[in-house]
């Protein structure tokens, strides 16, 4: 046994943080430095060429024939919407097991969110149950690229066509991701990014963009954003004020020079944790996350399935030994208080109540080193050890008592 002063078990391993944006900061300040000064000299603070630069570079790297800059991801959401002449009376069909702006944006609009249940595997839209689900209030459907995956986007775009209704990809963590060859933002009608700074292309502070080939929805999506005015104080419809600032603008341009290594890195961090949950002997009560075929998985998270009840137990041990984890989502939308009025019981989507419960995700963004993934991943073996014991231990216990 080691002497009880030695220093080696004396020195706690360091933290690994859930996520680490100063990490990346560190690898380009210089670079987003000079693009801030540049906005600075100019003084040219919102819209403006930054924000046409910016729309024709995500443009280009999604494929779009047109980009619309504004202010946040639920924004480039809600807009979607309202250019799509969605409102009150429209019924949207989505994920429940999804981000609050999904569901908040199609309530914004006065349109109702109407739920159906995910693919256990993927988390995204189950398509059977949303082509069970279109009925003539059907007005949209919007499936959510979830954890950076897109949905089965061929399936549900056969439906959008054979029942005449729009398609809207919710991509907020999913720039860069591929559906057979094709980047998410172009796999519908219109498709919205957000650039929250934990996103795999963050600014610093809000933003949003939304993708389209549709000529005539572009226009009126930049002018919806301007309060619908098509200039010299003209306002043909009510929009809001959703302009991108130049500032984030010219951040963004920086970043999205270094998207691709950024995402290669989140792709070999996640393959190389599925090698050590293989080597760990983790996966008879550990999910690693599934790519599904013909797709490239950008992991805004690496979420894995912990089966058994013991999620909770799991996260708090990891937590305790300083390494970072989290739940997305852990409430489904069809329980939250405030769309009660939309009249779903709480087991209604059981996939949906069942990943809430039992996903977990650990930390993927790209500057991890091998030694964090390694620390991470015994962490995690450690915690599902321990608690497993613990649980057989009490349930022995309890069971001796009972008999």
């Amino acid at each position: 046994m080691p002497a009880f002063n030695d220093p080696t078990k004396l020195t706690a391993p360091e933290p690994v943080p859930f996520i680490d944006l100063v990490a990346q900061h560190q690898t380009i300040k210089g670079e987003v430095r000079a693009a801030v000064d540049q906005v600075f000299e100019t003084q040219h603070f919102v819209l403006g060429e930054e924000v046409d630069q910016l729309e024709a570079e995500i443009a280009d790297y999604c494929d779009a024939r047109f980009a619309i800059g504004c202010a946040s991801g639920t924004d480039a959401l809600v807009l979607s919407l309202m250019g799509l002449g969605i409102g009150p009376g429209d019924d949207v069909i989505t994920s429940p097991f999804t981000f609050f702006a999904t569901a908040g944006a199609i309530h914004r609009v006065g349109a109702r969110p109407k739920f159906v249940d995910i693919d256990p595997v993927t988390y995204n839209l189950d398509p059977q149950q949303v082509e069970d689900a279109i009925d003539e209030n059907t007005k949209a459907i919007m499936p959510v690229h979830i954890f950076g995956q897109c949905a089965d986007m061929e399936t549900l775009w056969r439906l959008s066509v054979r029942n005449n209704i729009p398609l809207i990809e919710d991509a907020c963590q999913a720039i860069g991701a591929e559906y057979r060859g094709r980047r998410a933002g172009v796999l519908g009608t219109v498709g919205c990014f957000s650039f929250f700074p934990t996103k795999n292309l963050g600014g610093a502070g809000d933003g949003g963009m939304i993708t389209t080939d549709d000529a005539e929805l572009a226009t009126r999506l930049k002018r919806l954003r301007v309060h619908g005015d098509v200039g010299g104080y003209n306002h043909v419809e009510v929009g809001f004020n959703s302009r991108l600032d130049a500032l984030q603008a010219a951040i963004l341009r920086v970043k999205l020079r270094h998207l691709e290594d950024w995402s290669e890195g989140r792709r070999q961090n996640a393959r190389r944790y599925s090698e050590l949950l293989r080597g760990l002997n983790l996966l008879s009560s550990i999910d690693p996350p599934v790519t599904a075929a013909d797709q490239r998985h950008v992991f805004n998270q690496y979420t894995l399935r912990i089966r058994g009840g013991m999620r909770d137990s799991v996260m708090e041990y990891m937590r305790g030994e300083g390494v970072g984890c989290a739940v997305y989502y852990p409430i489904p939308l069809h329980m939250q208080k405030c769309f009660d009025y939309l009249g779903y019981s709480p087991e209604d989507f059981p996939e949906s109540n069942r990943a809430a419960d039992e996903v977990l995700s650990l930390p993927i963004f790209s500057e991890l080193t091998d030694e964090q993934l390694v620390r991470v991943a015994t962490v995690l073996s450690e915690a599902a050890s321990s608690v497993t014991a613990l649980k057989f231990t009490t349930g022995g216990v309890a069971a001796r008592r009972a008999a």
